[in-house]
C-alpha cells in the first residue's frame, strides 16, 4: 500500500471516514461547549479525501492567517494530525474560554495579537478537539491511540500547512479532511486533518473489515 489512491478507497471506507467525522465533531462540540460554558451548535461535517495541494484553497487561500495545532499520533496508529481555524474565530474562542479577559469586542478581536496566555489557552482547545477525534477513531477501531504534546503555530495558511506537508509526502496521495462549522454567537470554521502512515492506514482498514 505504498501509493494509496482514491480508486483503492472503497465507498464503504469513505462511509466509515464520514462516520468518524460525525462522531469526532459531535464529541468535539460537546467538549467545546463544556469548556467555554455555553451552548455550541454544529453543522453536519464535510468529510473529504483531498490532494494536499487542494487544502490551502479550501481554508481560504495561501495568505489567510490561521491558527494551527499540530501533533503526532502514537500507539497502534501512527502519523500526524492538525486542527486549524482562522485567527479571528480562534481569538474569539480564546476570549470565551478566558471569560472575556482579553477586553476586546468581537469587531476588534480579529486584529488581537496572541500572547503566551492566549497560546496556552488555544493549545488546550486543540487538546480537547483533537482528543475528541482520536477518541472517535479509537472507539470505532478498538485501537489504542495517543496524542503527543501539541505544537501551536500562527501564520499564513501556506506556512501552517507546510508542517504536515513534509510528512505527508512520505505517506499517501490523499489525506482526510473534516470541515466542521461550530457556532455560538459567531461561526467558527474548523478543519481537522488526519495523516496516518501507510501501515496505520492498512491497520485501520483491516480493523474496520474493509480490507
Amino acid at each position: 500500500m505504498k501509493d494509496l489512491s482514491m480508486e483503492q478507497l472503497t465507498s464503504q471506507y469513505l462511509d466509515v471516514l464520514k462516520e468518524l467525522g460525525n462522531i469526532g465533531a459531535g464529541n468535539a462540540t460537546t467538549a467545546l461547549a463544556q469548556m467555554i460554558g455555553c451552548k455550541v451548535d454544529m453543522s453536519v461535517p464535510q468529510v473529504k479525501l483531498l490532494e494536499f495541494n487542494e487544502l490551502t484553497q479550501i481554508v481560504g487561500g495561501e495568505d489567510e492567517i490561521m491558527v494551527g495545532i499540530y501533533l503526532q499520533v502514537e500507539g497502534d496508529v501512527e502519523g500526524s494530525m492538525m486542527f486549524i481555524l482562522k485567527k479571528g474565530p480562534a481569538a474569539h474562542l480564546v476570549n470565551k474560554l478566558m471569560c472575556g479577559m482579553l477586553g476586546v469586542t468581537n469587531e476588534e478581536i480579529i486584529n488581537h495579537e496572541f500572547g503566551e496566555m492566549e497560546c496556552s489557552a488555544m493549545k488546550e482547545v486543540g487538546n480537547i478537539i483533537t482528543g475528541a477525534y482520536l477518541n472517535a477513531l479509537s472507539s470505532l477501531t478498538g485501537l489504542c491511540i495517543y496524542p503527543s504534546i501539541p505544537q501551536l503555530g500562527i501564520d499564513m495558511a501556506a506556512a501552517i500547512l507546510s508542517v504536515p506537508a513534509t510528512e505527508f509526502g512520505l505517506y499517501a496521495d490523499k489525506i482526510l479532511l473534516v470541515q466542521t462549522k461550530f457556532s455560538d454567537d459567531i461561526d467558527l470554521d474548523g478543519y481537522f486533518i488526519l495523516i496516518p502512515d501507510m501501515d496505520s492506514y492498512e491497520k485501520i482498514l483491516k480493523t474496520l473489515g474493509v480490507m
